[in-house]
């Protein structure tokens, strides 16, 4: 086993150079899955707050990979769910990333299933009808 000198660079052993990015890390190719996801709830909070910032002032929005789940328990796994403000906390619409992410199609549809979810959600809270938080809705009976 060779040790290796701090500071030194070295070429990989077939002399291809070394390795590395190829795009620098602030370019959008370099995002991560879980960032771009991010990204899309953020954008998609941030329409829904600009019509509706007063109501959804208190509220929490974040994102987490899975939900917990009982492994036993029979039916869908949940996209997204509402934790109640409990003990001085805020009301938190979670979206849960890895299903949302398996249940879309392509990156066009999981736009459109994080928003739908988030409209859902959101309706659910204020007791409103999808269609009436965002006419661009696009209900499941469709």
């Amino acid at each position: 086993m060779r040790s290796r000198v701090a500071g030194v660079r070295r070429r990989d052993r077939h002399g291809r150079g070394l390795r590395g990015p190829l795009t620098p890390p602030q370019a959008p190719v370099s995002r991560t899955r879980a960032e771009r996801f991010d990204d899309l709830v953020h954008d998609e909070v941030r329409r829904l707050v600009r019509r509706w910032g007063r109501e959804l002032a208190p509220v929490e929005f974040a994102v987490e990979d899975v939900p917990e789940v009982d492994p036993w328990s029979e039916g869908p796994v949940p996209l997204g769910q509402t934790v109640p403000g409990e003990d001085g906390r805020s009301v938190r619409i979670v979206v849960f990333r890895r299903p949302v992410e398996a249940r879309a199609k392509g990156e066009q549809e999981l736009g459109r299933l994080i928003r739908d979810l988030l409209v859902e959600e959101i309706a659910d809270l204020l007791g409103l009808s999808p269609e009436s938080v965002d006419p661009s809705y696009d209900s499941p009976d469709d």
